[in-house]
């Protein structure tokens, strides 16, 4: 014969089979990630577009003003800003966030002190400054990426992969420790057996007269991205553009533009296919920035580093189904860029702070309360 429960036992019971979990964390709907790096694109042109005292041969190296101004000049900073990048602002902007105006309060800033690209990466990679990184030199980073972590467990072993303009980048992810598939400067973006198209890329890429030997054009990067993207279905895709930097350096602000306004449509392609392919729709969050901001003024525009001022401040920007549409903040808690790596694991539902201890906490404003 079966005991009866006691009135009180028999109530807690009812409570919890009618209850809901409501203590329960809601499990994120990303599966997959896409990461991508604008090297050292200002805020400034994110929030605000074309600079106007830049635009001019002697202080920007422009060669047909009237041109530059017809792509990019507009009267309002919502309008120009629209102009050069209408990916991040049509579509990140209403169905996303994005973080890091500093006229809006909105702080994002690299915690290494040096404000150039392998510190940066290695911060935006591993969640940690590290002050054995204080060049650009190709040496292989001691640290442990969140490509690399996460490459170490079964979920994700084999499908995660980098494709990289700056040929250092084999170094920064430590392709040889790691295993991490990583296509970077000029090799060839396809391995294997390449299809007719891919093996024109990489026919190309062997071909082409280079203005850097060590930065690859960025259409030849988002190619071999989007191929691999199409074909291997990566869970986790990290795309590190270049020229916005290099032609800074050289002093063009008018490629610099262009260029933003490129990789803005080579994101919103990738984007696009990703929500056209099974495999990623609603499910997929794009999550981009960049390794380190520059300088301001006529000259100081096309510098970063430890000495130029404001070269510090960056911004980041994200896009999926557990982002909040909240647009463009203002009044934000300040973040750094070494948050990046952490929010890239926990969007992937993994603790990258489990790994190490140093490893700064994710950005909550770019997930659902």
């Amino acid at each position: 014969m079966k005991k009866l429960l006691s009135p009180v036992f028999a109530l807690v019971v009812a409570f919890f089979v009618s209850t809901p979990a409501m203590a329960a964390t809601p499990s994120l709907k990303t599966r997959n990630v896409i990461l991508v790096t604008l090297d050292g694109l200002r805020w400034q042109e994110l929030f605000a577009g074309a600079e106007a005292l830049l635009m001019t041969k002697e202080a920007g190296g422009v060669t047909d003003t009237n041109q530059l101004r017809k792509d990019f000049w507009r009267e309002t900073a919502e309008a120009r800003r629209g102009a050069l990048l209408p990916f991040f602002w049509r579509v990140i902007a209403t169905q996303g966030q994005i973080l890091g105006n500093v006229n809006k309060g909105s702080l994002a800033k690299v915690s290494n002190g040096l404000n150039f690209s392998y510190p940066g990466y290695n911060e935006i990679l591993t969640g940690a400054p590290d002050p054995r990184i204080d060049s650009n030199a190709k040496t292989p980073n001691p640290n442990v990426t969140v490509l690399e972590w996460l490459n170490q467990k079964p979920a994700f072993r084999g499908r995660i992969a980098a494709f990289c303009a700056w040929d250092v980048f084999p170094y920064i992810l430590n392709r040889e420790r790691s295993g991490l598939h990583v296509r970077a400067g000029w090799e060839p973006m396809v391995v294997g057996n390449p299809t007719a198209r891919q093996a024109l890329l990489n026919e190309l890429i062997g071909q082409t007269t280079r203005v850097w030997d060590t930065v690859a054009y960025d259409s030849f990067v988002f190619h071999g991205a989007l191929d691999y993207l199409k074909d291997h279905k990566p869970r986790l895709l990290y795309v590190a553009f270049g020229e916005t930097d290099d032609w800074a350096h050289d002093g063009r602000y008018d490629r610099v533009l262009q260029s933003a306004r490129a990789t803005d449509g080579f994101i919103q392609q990738l984007w696009e296919t990703a929500q056209s392919l099974p495999e990623y729709r609603g499910t997929t969050t794009l999550l981009i920035t960049t390794d380190h901001g520059r300088g301001s003024g006529l000259k100081e525009w096309k510098d970063h580093g430890q000495r130029v001022k404001g070269a510090e401040f960056i911004w980041v920007a994200a896009l999926g189904p557990d982002t909040p549409a909240l647009g463009e903040r203002s009044n934000t808690q300040p973040l750094t860029q070494s948050q990046v790596a952490a929010t890239v694991a926990k969007f992937l539902d993994e603790d990258f702070r489990s790994a190490k201890t140093n490893v700064a906490a994710p950005i909550d404003a770019v997930f659902a309360r």
